[in-house]
């Protein structure tokens, strides 16, 4: 019994940090794809884009920092995940 219940709460632990890390990885892709489509756009590509350079140097900087956090709390979830 004490065996089954340890089984499950590892399972949950691994499935939530599962879906953490998915979560994780959507943010970045959501923010890289603005930025995406505005540098697209400042090269007057027909897409939204930027106020400025400055705007888009900007993007570039949040994206990056996001990107390192979001990467380190997947790091973190997954070795969390795993225990047993």
């Amino acid at each position: 019994m004490a065996d089954e219940k340890k089984l499950s709460v590892a399972e949950v632990r691994k499935t939530i940090a599962s879906s953490l890390g998915t979560a994780f990885g959507f943010v970045i892709a959501l923010v890289w794809t603005n930025l995406v489509l505005g540098g697209l756009e400042l090269a007057k590509a027909p897409l939204t884009k930027p106020a400025d350079a400055g705007q888009f140097v900007i993007g570039i900087v949040v994206a990056l920092a996001l990107t390192i956090l979001m990467i380190i709390l997947i790091i973190v979830i997954g070795r969390w995940g795993s225990k047993q």
